[in-house]
């Protein structure tokens, strides 16, 4: 099979080069023949019809949408598809679609979008922020990767420089889950299987990114975790996603975020997982 794997145009993250290397290295020993391309002129409309060069697949590390619905319209089947990989870049809208569906996820407020930039924070929906979330809550931009555009707000202050600063940004606020310092589990889910879990330690920062100063630890993965993550992977159309979990003091456990190309080095080595090698199995086997 010929496989293309697609990355960012402008990417310079290693991490992100590295997960496109580990799939290629597995798919390549899996007999496919795979070429890794920046996401530079890939498919292109021509008259009335989307074009592209032939592949069996896509391996789609990318979050650029466009990119990704020109590919899937010229008939190339991405894993993750545009749609699923749409609903998981955008925070909030993975919170709206997973709301009503079983799933715990922390109470969280949208701010509504704002088009000019003379406008005043509305003081009236920020007290009602204040009043049904509490202090300290989380801000978050609706996108945003390894950590960025996450913060911890004290009180009104806090939260009314967070609001003008960001008034013309997608963004929403989040009650924060008591978990002790930054932690959380990180799940990585395959075709609908749970591979590994991994607990995420910051004890320097509320955010438990190991890009952040965060560690790694091998955790249970119990058939409730197990269970709950595979739902919420089925109910967003994800071939391959990692999961982040939160544990409240309470024994409670949250979705907190979904990542549609989540890193999975730190996982493979600290749990001893070949997550790379069981992504490329599912994806041939799918197509095959």
């Amino acid at each position: 099979m010929k496989v293309l794997i697609v990355v960012n145009a402008y990417i310079k993250n290693a991490s992100q080069l590295s997960q496109a290397e580990r799939i290629a290295e597995e798919l390549s020993a899996l007999g496919a023949a795979v070429e890794v391309k920046r996401n530079f002129n890939l498919a292109e409309i021509s008259g009335n019809r989307v074009s592209a060069e032939k592949y069996d697949f896509c391996v789609y590390l990318d979050k650029d949408r466009v990119a990704a619905r020109l590919l899937e319209k010229s008939g190339l089947r991405l894993f993750n598809s545009a749609a699923a990989i749409e609903v998981c870049d955008d925070k909030m809208l993975t919170n709206t679609a997973l709301a009503g569906l079983g799933f715990n996820v922390p109470d969280c407020i949208y701010a509504p979008l704002c088009y000019n930039a003379d406008s005043i924070p509305d003081s009236g929906f920020l007290d009602g922020v204040a009043k049904r979330l509490g202090f300290p809550l989380v801000a978050k931009s609706n996108y945003g990767s390894l950590g960025a555009g996450v913060e911890l707000v004290a009180d009104k202050e806090q939260l009314y420089g967070y609001e003008k600063r960001n008034l013309l940004s997608p963004h929403f606020y989040q009650k924060l889950i008591d978990c002790g310092c930054g932690r959380d589990t990180r799940v990585l889910v395959i075709g609908g299987r749970a591979v590994c879990a991994m607990d995420r330690i910051n004890e320097s920062d509320f955010r438990s990114n190991i890009e952040l100063g965060g560690r790694g630890e091998k955790a249970q993965l119990d058939g409730g975790l197990a269970d709950m993550c595979v739902g919420v992977a089925n109910c967003l159309g994800l071939d391959y996603c990692g999961i982040d979990v939160l544990t409240g003091k309470d024994g409670a456990r949250y979705i907190c975020e979904v990542n549609s190309n989540a890193f999975f080095a730190a996982a493979e080595r600290v749990c001893g997982i070949n997550v790379a090698k069981a992504y490329a199995q599912y994806m041939l086997n799918k197509m095959g």
